[in-house]
C-alpha cells in the first residue's frame, strides 16, 4: 500500500491471522453475557436485582473487555511487523516484458489436470514469479471477455497476491476470447521501452472465438512473441458446477448429458507457432514453464529505470506503547463504581 511517498508494509503478515480469533472471543464473551443474565432471571427482575447491587456496573465491565480487546489487536499488528518506507532509491535493471494471459472460463476448473486446470496454472505462475529477477509482467484474465488484472510491474510480491484471489466468476461472460486477450496485451506494453516483448497464452483453448489470427499478425508485426500453455488433456474431463464434495455435480447439456471440455491443442500449437512463440503442454513437468523461461532469457532485454523503496523505519515500538496505554487505562477502570464518583450521573441507566 503506498501513501504519496511513504509505503507501508507487513513484515511477518502470517501473524495477522491471529486476528481471526477476535470475533470468536468476542462471541464467547456475548454467551457469556447472556448465560450470566439469564441465570439471573430465575431469581427474579435483573433491574430489581441490580439495586441490590449498587456498587456492580455492567457499562465498565464491557468497557474493561473492549479495551483488552483493543489491546490485543495492538499486539497482534505489532507482531505483524508494521513498517514504513520512506527512501526511495533509483534502480536500474535489465530485462524484458512479459504478459501472461490466464484463461477463467468455466472449462478451466475440469479436473483432468489436479487439483483442476485453473488452479494448477496459478500454482505453476506463482513459480515463475519466484523464477524471475529484473524482467516485468502484467496479467489479463479471460473467458468471453478480456480484462486487465495486473499492469506490467516489477512488484512480483504484489502480482502473487492478486493472482490467488483470480477465479471463473471474475468474468461472467462465458467463451475463450483468446483474441481480445491478445489485443489488450499489446496495449498493456509500455510503447517506450526497448526491451522484448512476450504473451503467454495459458488456456484449454475451447470454444475459442474469432479474431485470433488478426491479433497474432499485429502480435508479430510489434516484434511481439506468443507463447502458449495448452490446459487440459485430449480425453477431457466434466466440469464440476459444485464443489462441495457431499453435493457433487457437473455441467451438463440441455439433454441432461454431462458435458466434457476437451483442450483444443492443435489451436494453441498454431498461435505459438504464428506468433514467433512455443507451445507447452500442461502435463510436462512445470506446465514446460522451465524450458519457456529459457526461451524468455534469449530475448531482447533492456535497461529500465524505476524508483524503490530501501529503507523501511519499524513501527513496533510506538504500537507498544500504544499498548501499554490502554492497558494502563483498563487498569484505571474499576470493575465496581468507585465511591466518590458514584453520586455523578455520568452513565446513568447503564451498568
Amino acid at each position: 500500500m503506498m501513501i504519496g511517498l511513504v509505503m507501508f508494509r507487513f513484515e511477518h503478515e502470517e501473524y495477522l491471522l491471529i486476528l481471526f480469533v477476535l470475533p470468536i472471543i468476542v462471541g464467547l464473551y456475548l454467551l457469556y453475557y447472556y448465560r450470566r443474565r439469564r441465570n439471573i432471571t430465575k431469581f427474579g427482575d435483573p433491574e430489581l436485582i441490580f439495586t441490590l447491587m449498587p456498587d456492580f456496573s455492567q457499562f465498565r465491565k464491557n468497557l474493561k473487555f473492549i479495551l483488552l480487546l483493543v489491546a490485543s489487536t495492538f499486539v497482534i499488528i505489532a507482531l505483524a511487523g508494521p513498517q514504513f518506507g520512506s527512501k526511495l532509491t533509483e534502480v536500474k535493471r535489465e530485462g524484458i516484458e512479459i504478459i501472461v494471459a490466464l484463461d477463467v472460463s468455466n472449462s478451466m476448473l475440469a479436473e483432468d489436470i489436479k487439483p483442476n486446470r485453473l488452479e494448477r496454472a496459478k500454482q505453476e505462475l506463482t513459480r515463475l514469479l519466484d523464477k524471475l529477477n529484473n524482467d516485468r509482467i502484467g496479467l489479463i484474465v479471460f473467458a468471453g471477455e478480456a480484462y486487465t488484472q495486473i499492469p506490467v510491474t516489477n512488484d512480483y510480491l504484489s502480482a502473487k497476491m492478486f493472482l490467488s484471489g483470480i477465479n471463473t466468476h471474475m468474468i461472467s461472460k462465458q467463451g475463450t476470447a483468446i483474441g481480445a486477450a491478445i489485443e489488450l496485451a499489446m496495449r498493456s506494453f509500455d510503447p517506450q521501452s526497448k526491451a522484448g516483448k512476450a504473451i503467454v497464452i495459458i488456456s484449454d483453448g475451447e470454444n475459442h472465438e474469432s479474431g485470433v489470427s488478426e491479433a497474432i499478425k499485429k502480435a508479430t508485426e510489434k516484434g511481439i512473441k506468443v507463447f502458449t500453455v495448452g490446459m487440459g488433456t485430449n480425453m477431457g474431463a466434466r466440469i464440476p458446477v459444485s464443489s462441495s464434495p457431499f453435493n457433487r455435480d457437473y455441467q451438463r447439456d440441455h439433454d441432461g448429458n454431462f458435458v466434457i471440455t476437451k483442450m483444443n491443442e492443435p489451436m494453441l500449437m498454431e498461435i505459438a507457432s504464428t506468433g514467433g512463440g512455443k507451445y507447452y503442454r500442461a502435463n510436462m513437468p512445470n506446465l514446460g514453464m522451465n524450458n519457456m523461461l529459457e526461451q524468455l532469457n534469449n530475448m531482447n532485454k533492456a535497461k529500465t529505470e524505476y524508483k524503490v523503496f530501501t529503507e523501511f523505519e519499524e513501527q513496533f515500538p510506538a504500537l507498544i506503547w500504544l499498548t501499554l496505554g490502554v492497558l494502563f487505562l483498563e487498569f484505571l477502570i474499576l470493575e465496581r463504581k468507585n465511591r466518590w464518583l458514584k453520586n455523578i450521573p455520568l452513565f446513568n441507566k447503564k451498568r
